[in-house]
């Protein structure tokens, strides 16, 4: 047993949530009907606040149908979390509904073959390899969700541009160069600047999602290229945040542009403030609890997976654009207080089935 992980998730649980019965540590006795589906996220950090949105979403809908609800944190270590899932489905018998956000692309084939090993009911977000499918493994692999990151990572870019007055020199920032939505969204940035040859690329550097590599790196590149740098462009707003920190240090915060992507509560803010010239926002909270939705109704028998179409089974969700103009707006609709959201419609934001090149 994981007494000291347990310790410590509820720790950082109740920090975020404001109450340690929001989040249950995966050990714990079982408290609902024998009957009922343990409802449970793996993601990477608590300390993310993309993803510490995402645990809010997922403990609403927990609550929403009285279900016990488990958090699975991966430190950004895909053997834990491989590790931690299987021994939560051993917990449970099976009797489970994951939603996860796998550290790494091929992470999600091991945790899919041993959710359908044991019965469980899996939902993956954002990470998997090509040639993994939900109908390969029905009925337990439910769907899989992401959001096309070329446009998120070309409306950005270009919004930096839009910033710059179309010239100047961009550093960037990326994310893990395995994951999907990485990948994706470096390829909305190099169309932008393919298309505006008076603004130059000084430097693209991986800082794999994280802020503490983003800070070190752009501290770096302040020194290197000095008044070079016109604007950044960063993969997630965990990054485009300590871009920003090292900018106020350097005393240069609102006059060199940073754009982030996933539209947490501080990208927003800094929008508002003049520091930042966008992000998009893909809805943390929904992704969290309609994830364990999409999962608990296949479970429960409220709709068979496998007579689904396609389209329901791999899909985009709908992102938002969020700049200066529509910030404020934003801000108190989906910020200011906890959205409220309909669990039962689950195929509400689809946008279409996911394409691979």
């Amino acid at each position: 047993m994981h007494t000291s992980w347990n310790r410590r998730r509820i720790v950082q649980s109740t920090m975020l949530l404001g109450t340690a019965a929001a989040v249950s540590a995966p050990w714990v006795r079982r408290v609902s009907a024998a009957d009922a589906p343990t409802v449970a996220n793996s993601i990477r950090s608590l300390s993310n606040p993309y993803h510490a949105t995402w645990n809010k979403g997922g403990a609403a809908f927990a609550k929403s149908v009285g279900a016990e609800y488990v958090t699975l944190v991966t430190e950004a270590n895909s053997e834990k979390g491989v590790s931690d899932i299987k021994a939560l489905l051993a917990k449970t018998g099976g009797n489970l509904v994951l939603n996860v956000d796998p550290n790494d692309s091929p992470d999600a084939r091991p945790i899919v073959e041993a959710c359908q090993k044991a019965g469980a009911y899996v939902v993956t977000q954002w990470n998997k390899p090509n040639d993994l499918h939900p109908w390969d493994h029905n009925p337990n692999y439910v769907a899989h969700i992401s959001f096309n990151g070329v446009p998120a990572g070309k409306a950005m870019a270009e919004a930096l541009v839009k910033a710059m007055g179309g010239k100047g020199g961009v550093v960037a920032l990326g994310g893990i160069l395995s994951n999907v939505p990485a990948i994706e969204r470096k390829k909305g940035l190099d169309e932008v600047l393919a298309a505006n040859p008076d603004v130059k690329l000084l430097d693209f550097q991986v800082a794999n999602w994280t802020a503490t590599e983003a800070l070190e790196k752009t501290n770096a590149w302040l020194t290197q290229f000095g008044d070079q740098i016109g604007g950044i462009w960063a993969a997630n707003d965990d990054m485009a945040l300590a871009a920003l920190e090292a900018l106020r240090a350097d005393g240069r915060a609102g006059k060199v542009p940073v754009t982030g992507i996933d539209g947490i509560q501080l990208a927003v803010e800094a929008i508002l403030n003049g520091e930042m010239a966008g992000t998009v926002a893909w809805d943390p909270f929904w992704q969290g609890g309609m994830g364990l939705s999409i999962g608990y109704h296949a479970k429960t028998g409220k709709f068979d997976p496998t007579t689904q179409p396609k389209e329901h089974r791999e899909f985009y969700g709908k992102g938002i654009v969020v700049t200066s103009e529509n910030a404020r707006t934003f801000y108190d609709s989906n910020i200011k207080t906890e959205p409220k959201l309909d669990w039962n419609d689950i195929w509400g934001r689809v946008t279409g089935q996911i394409q691979y090149g």
